[in-house]
């Protein structure tokens, strides 16, 4: 290393000249490949705004001046500026650093973000606060032109513009999310693309009427006047412009010159300004830059191939939804398939391959997704919405307002419920069955493996109402598929062993750790438990807990989910209702608090859903009676 070692704050790069940041910019994108390689992580976005990020680090001054980065995957960059080159290897690892900003791990992080399309927001609120303290710094929000398709980033603007505070927008537009953007904003920003500058348009024009002899100023003055209509005209950055902020671009977001001329440029300007920038996703790495969606976010992969080191032995739940959603789809031409910017992530990318009129990828809008949703099923039509689990959340109040309240049958299928991983507190989808099962019409079921899933996804469509399937990342159990595919009864278990003194109430993705534990309890203590796959969080299998409950067994809840308004939670509401006071009830889940990011079986073990740690907590509770 030339200079990247050598950073330890922003302040040492300010003494770089342009061609010494250029080099340290060739650091940086090898240092991106090498660590991400081994740890996985969001590689392409990064190798994106290299030249973007060492422009604001070398211009402003970091942390007295802020950056919010919205989603956060591509702060990467931001991370080895400011003194955290060393710890950098240990990115996305248990203890070491986050994969996205965060308050706690640095002053250089003003803001914890993990979600799209919230940096115009916060942004916004840091700006205001500023104002009202009477203090001096420049805010900045860093966005892609993926985020700005939410609803959020747009009423942002709306607000920031109206207030007219000094506040910086960068428009980082690689014409990517994580799937390739779609929509107005999107055809917008290619048409600005290819448009001539604003700045440079709106001076030639004020030149040429100035030197028109004797009348050119009041020409001028006259065009002014009009300034709304030459705007349409002239002015590729219009959209923004109406919204109260001043335009800058499209500039080349690998032109460090050019970049920092600009930033420059902008920073003495009073009021909102919009940078537009354009940057290549996964630049300066090949198998990056041919395929960019694969290396959005990825697994350790060989550097010389780009090829991703671990295959998955079994099929994934989202393949086996994708497929199954396929077959689905051959029979019934009511289905169609819904996803906001995440076709590859939910399996929806399959059916859509299969039938592309009848895939609808919204962008990353997932109110708007819903409640759309929501009009096709009231239509006729039979919508699965696939989404992931923590996505979800950003559209609460469609699902119970629009959907749920019309009895609308919409079908969602939740990727990525429960914990997930290197991505941490913003990404576990450990909250969905607390913020769904007490919506009135919804069911919220889970399978205990890849066959249940296709199972369920066919009783969901055959029950007509709002339905919720909430099923894990990664591979699955491995077990054979059935040939016919059948309904489940609603609300209705399945009993996978018969035993006594404990019953096993295992929900989703615990089934297989509650055959684990009754081995376990079955070799410490000789007890054969009762081992249930509840299927349902809501509705409940009132038959089955009652007649667990009328054998006396010690009833153990089992759910990869917050313990707060859980399946858990169903299940002592349900015997609070019968007024049965003497259940003995042993909940396992996550407790009141947010899972750090890690391994998942590490993450499992430190939050007690391991069979050893729950098998423990039986034992002790039996010896307790």
């Amino acid at each position: 290393m030339q200079f990247l070692d050598k950073i330890k704050t922003p302040q040492d790069i300010k003494q770089l000249s342009v061609a010494e940041l250029k080099v340290l910019a060739q650091e940086i994108r090898d240092e991106l490949v090498q660590v991400v390689s081994q740890n996985g992580g969001h590689l392409a976005p990064n190798l994106g705004i290299v030249e973007l990020t060492l422009a604001l680090h070398y211009l402003y001054d970091a942390p007295k001046d802020k950056f919010v980065w919205d989603v956060g995957h591509q702060a990467y960059v931001h991370k080895l500026l400011t003194g955290r080159y060393e710890k950098f290897k240990t990115i996305r690892t248990f203890e070491g650093l986050a994969g996205f900003p965060k308050r706690s791990e640095s002053e250089y992080d003003v803001f914890d973000v993990g979600h799209s399309s919230t940096s115009i927001s916060a942004a916004t609120g840091l700006a205001l606060a500023r104002d009202l303290n009477g203090e001096d710094y420049r805010v900045v929000a860093i966005i892609g032109d993926g985020a700005m398709t939410g609803g959020m980033a747009f009423e942002a603007l709306n607000h920031a513009g109206h207030l007219g505070t000094n506040l910086t927008v960068i428009l980082n537009d690689n014409e990517m999310s994580i799937d390739p953007n779609v929509g107005a904003m999107s055809e917008y920003l290619s048409r600005v693309r290819t448009n001539p500058s604003y700045t440079k348009s709106k001076e030639d024009v004020e030149e040429l009427l100035k030197k028109i002899p004797g009348i050119g100023d009041k020409m001028f003055r006259a065009a002014d006047k009009l300034k709304d209509s030459l705007k349409y005209v002239l002015v590729p950055g219009v959209l923004f412009e109406e919204f109260g902020f001043k335009y800058y671009g499209p500039v080349n977001g690998h032109d460090l010159s050019a970049l920092l001329a600009v930033l420059e440029n902008a920073s003495k300007i009073e009021g909102p300004v919009l940078i537009h920038v354009i940057t290549k996703k996964g630049k300066g790495y090949l198998p990056a830059e041919t395929n960019p969606d694969l290396f959005h976010g990825i697994g350790a992969f060989d550097i010389e191939t780009g090829k991703v080191l671990k295959k998955a032995a079994k099929p994934s739940y989202t393949n086996v939804f994708g497929k199954t959603l396929v077959q689905l789809g051959q029979e019934n031409e009511k289905i169609v398939g819904i996803t906001a910017a995440m076709g590859q992530g939910t399996g929806i990318n399959l059916f859509q391959e299969a039938y592309p009129k009848r895939t609808i990828d919204v962008g990353i809008a997932e109110q708007h997704a819903v409640t759309m949703a929501a009009a096709l099923a009231l239509s006729g039509y039979q919508p699965v919405v696939a989404i992931y689990s923590t996505f979800l959340q950003r559209a609460y109040d469609q699902v119970l307002h629009d959907v749920a309240l019309q009895n609308a049958p919409v079908v969602f299928a939740l990727d990525r419920a429960g914990l997930v991983g290197d991505d941490g507190p913003t990404h576990h989808g450990v909250f969905d069955i607390a913020y769904l099962r007490h919506i009135p019409n919804m069911v919220v079921m889970a399978p205990k493996d890849e066959n249940e899933l296709r199972h369920m996804l066919y009783s969901a469509l055959a029950y007509k109402q709002p339905t919720a399937i909430r099923y894990p990342r990664g591979e699955g159990v491995g077990v054979a598929f059935d040939a016919e595919l059948q309904v489940l009864p609603l609300g209705q278990g399945e009993y996978l062993q018969q035993g006594e003194k404990v019953s096993l109430l295992a929900y989703g993705s615990m089934v297989e750790t509650a055959k684990e534990t009754a081995a376990i309890l079955q070799e410490k203590m000789g007890i054969t438990p009762t081992v249930i796959n509840m299927r349902f969080a809501k509705p409940i299998d009132a038959a089955k807990l009652m007649a667990e409950y009328q054998q006396g067994n010690l009833l153990v809840t089992m759910e990869e989910h917050a313990l707060e308004g859980g399946f858990g939670s169903a299940v002592l509401e349900f015997f609070n209702e019968q007024q049965i006071t003497d259940a003995k009830v042993l909940r396992i889940g996550i407790d009141d608090a947010f899972v750090p990011h890690g391994k998942t079986d590490l993450l499992k073990e430190i939050s007690g859903l391991d069979s050893a740690t729950i098998a423990k907590k039986i034992m002790g509770t039996l010896a307790g009676e």
